[in-house]
């Protein structure tokens, strides 16, 4: 399925504080984990569905001796559209997954269903039997928006568009803070509380979104951190590993 990203991992990793651009939704295999998202401290074993949502800022460490292993899919958001809009009478934009760590065996039965069909190596799986697992996994996970979530104070959305606009760009704390007029301890300040992140850390997670996507397209690894903004290859390594686990080359490995 275009727009969807499958995980296996087995892991002791501690994954610093970092946002995905997709919707995840996975099932812990083996051992436990803990987490600090936008929706609290989250702690999950196995048997436990896991989701995130586009730009949730969270970490992960593992529980006890041993690390833990789980599965994952990451969405595109365009590729969620259509079947959240379906259960949502089309408002995909209203929605969210509503539950960071989920005790229901009848959900991971239904996550592992479509893992399954989406990655079998043998083929023979059909799109009917994709879209099935798909509906049925979501319309348990999928809740909308009780109430919108309030807007960040304009000088902070602001910082935050000129990053979006171009985050390969050099940019100063200085400029982002002056684009509102306001000191900069007031946009580091401003920024944290709006976004979870400070400038620099969202800074960096939108040049690795942006790493991560052409390195998927196929692009050089020295040209994908080059045009994204790094200082070179190596930069952008430390940071992708430290925040994904593995290193570009092997994401590069496994996706094409």
């Amino acid at each position: 399925m275009r727009g969807v990203d499958a995980v296996c991992a087995d892991t002791s990793h501690t994954f610093g504080r970092h946002t995905h651009d997709q919707f995840g939704i996975g099932v812990i295999l083996r051992g436990a984990q803990k987490s600090m998202s936008g929706r609290g401290v989250v702690e999950a074993e196995a048997g436990d569905v896991i989701t995130v949502n586009p730009g949730e800022v969270h970490d992960g460490s593992p529980l006890g001796e041993g690390g833990r292993s789980w599965r994952m899919l990451y969405f595109d958001p365009a590729a969620l559209v259509e079947p959240i809009g379906a259960l949502t009478d089309g408002n995909a934009g209203s929605a969210e997954l509503s539950h960071p760590a989920l005790r229901d065996a009848a959900s991971a039965a239904q996550f592992q269903s479509l893992f399954r069909a989406m990655t079998d190596p043998r083929g023979g799986q059909s799109e009917i039997e994709v879209r099935e697992n798909l509906l049925l996994l979501l319309a348990r996970l999928v809740e909308r928006r009780k109430r919108e979530r309030p807007g960040a104070p304009r000088p902070i959305e602001q910082a935050r568009a000129r990053i979006d606009d171009d985050p390969c760009a050099q940019v100063s704390l200085d400029e982002l803070a002056a684009i509102g007029g306001i000191s900069q301890f007031q946009l580091v300040r401003g920024f944290s509380k709006a976004t979870g992140l400070t400038p620099h850390a969202y800074l960096v997670q939108r040049r690795l979104e942006k790493a991560r996507k052409m390195i998927a397209e196929g692009i050089a690894l020295a040209d994908a951190a080059h045009t994204a903004g790094f200082a070179d290859q190596s930069h952008m390594t430390r940071l992708f590993v430290r925040t994904y686990g593995i290193s570009p080359g092997v994401y590069a490995a496994a996706m094409n």
